[in-house]
């Protein structure tokens, strides 16, 4: 394990899927909750369509995707309500990370896309206390 180094406005933070595993957390039951309501129920047995064929509309590339994460960077993502002014800022965090494909982002980047919080509120709430739903700096 490497040294821990205190996060910065420039550390790059992801959705660290080990984490979920360390918590025994199911991942898709918390990426089916920020569906929007018509793929909630599209995809109400969540479970039964973990992988489908999504073809990629630049390159024509077909590739296996999970059927959740697909439909909420394609469906929900799009929608004007899916971060609002009153999305609280924890979720609207992980919002972005799922509608980037989990690209990793400064808390500098995050405020950009958000336009709900100053970068330095976004980085002390990712630095300070408890880890939120996997959001985690990535490892140096």
């Amino acid at each position: 394990m490497g040294k821990w180094v205190k996060p910065t406005l420039n550390t790059k933070y992801h959705i660290d899927f080990d984490w979920w595993r360390e918590q025994n957390l199911d991942f898709r039951v918390h990426l089916s909750n920020q569906l929007c309501r018509e793929c909630r129920q599209k995809y109400a047995e969540h479970h039964a369509s973990e992988l489908v064929d999504w073809v990629d509309p630049i390159t024509g590339e077909v590739k296996r995707v999970d059927a959740l994460w697909q439909a909420l960077k394609s469906c929900c993502s799009t929608r004007p309500d899916y971060i609002t002014e009153t999305t609280p800022l924890t979720t609207a965090i992980f919002r972005v990370f799922l509608a980037n494909d989990n690209v990793p982002l400064s808390p500098v980047e995050l405020a950009e896309r958000l336009k709900l919080a100053e970068p330095e509120i976004i980085l002390r709430l990712l630095s300070k206390g408890a880890v939120y739903r996997g959001i985690k700096p990535i490892a140096a």
